[in-house]
């Protein structure tokens, strides 16, 4: 329905030519906001600049339809400044690289007269998989390490552990330890030939063979969550690996996540956040490019991308 106030709003992001139309969240988010009356403009982070006191995108005018092989029309490349749009959505995937970080740094330049969703300084601040250190009480044991012989003793005291890059994301890296694992200091040798980042590992909790739940939260309340679950022999559930969408409901223990998290995050401007839970616990965090809007609707009939977009009319 479209709304009374006609929005220019701009999307960063990878990619639309290449993107699932019916499982990527960001073309979800845009069908929703065509079909609010607001205008789109889009572009891929490489060409986002700051010149001359100016934050500007070398951009495209863009129509989205649910049509395989013909969901977007692009306009011509021109330059806009983002000070003249009302929204700008942060979309790109990770990996979280210095790339992504001084995006959001030239965000912060227009934001909040501007709104760009999430709000770039805090999705700068929370990385994926270090906010949940925020809250030690809701999340498995958990260390985060670049020296091998931390992260040795930390497998020796919890046996069967998970181990991951620390700004990774879609599964990409993630091995599972049981006790009997030799690999570790390979693995270990092997990311450092990669970067000089620190990694992360958490104890591994068995309910994962049952799904790793996606919660959708909108300023800071949830309003559903969709399960994934691995495929057979495998220990991730992302669906960038074969995970299985399916329906699942909210229990108590998800609730009261959500209401120990939900306040700072809706105080922090994120209005659209995706988090993980294994079981009881709470094991990620997601708020640079959440995804699981459209899974959310098939199963629930729950328009969260509408949710979305009152409470972003709301603000403008």
């Amino acid at each position: 329905m479209p709304t009374a106030k006609s929005l220019r709003v701009g999307f960063q992001m990878d990619p639309m030519e290449g993107v699932n139309i019916d499982a990527d969240s960001t073309f979800r988010i845009a069908l929703e906001a065509q079909a609010r009356g607001h205008s789109l403009i889009y572009w891929t982070p490489q060409r986002l600049a700051y010149i001359e006191g100016r934050v500007i995108a070398r951009g495209q005018s863009m129509e989205v339809r649910r049509e395989k092989g013909n969901h977007v029309t692009l306009g011509e490349l021109r330059d806009y400044d983002l000070a003249d749009l009302d929204v700008v959505w942060l979309r790109q995937d990770p990996p979280f690289d210095m790339g992504y970080i001084t995006t959001t740094h030239l965000l912060d330049r227009v934001h909040p007269d501007t709104l760009v969703v999430n709000d770039p300084t805090w999705v700068r601040g929370w990385p994926e998989k270090l906010m949940v250190l925020d809250f030690p009480d809701l999340t498995p044991p958990t260390v985060v390490a670049r020296d091998l012989e931390t992260l040795k003793a930390f497998k020796a005291r919890h046996g069967d552990v998970v181990l991951k890059p620390l700004y990774g994301n879609g599964g990409a890296g993630v091995f599972r330890l049981t006790a009997e694992d030799r690999n570790l200091a390979s693995l270990h040798e092997l990311f450092s030939s990669i970067n000089s980042e620190p990694l992360i590992m958490q104890k591994f909790l068995p309910a994962v063979s049952k799904g790793d739940k996606r919660v959708i939260l909108i300023d800071g309340e949830p309003v559903g969550a969709i399960n994934r679950v691995p495929a057979k022999g495998e220990v991730r559930s992302n669906m960038h690996v074969g995970g299985r969408p399916e329906k699942v409901d909210l229990t108590e223990r998800d609730l009261e996540i959500c209401a120990a998290i939900g306040p700072r995050l809706r105080d922090a401007g994120q209005i659209f956040v995706g988090i993980d839970v294994i079981g009881d616990w709470l094991t990620e965090i997601n708020v640079t490019s959440p995804t699981g809007l459209q899974e959310l609707e098939k199963f629930d009939g729950i328009n969260a991308s509408a949710l979305i977009w009152e409470a972003i009319e709301k603000r403008r």
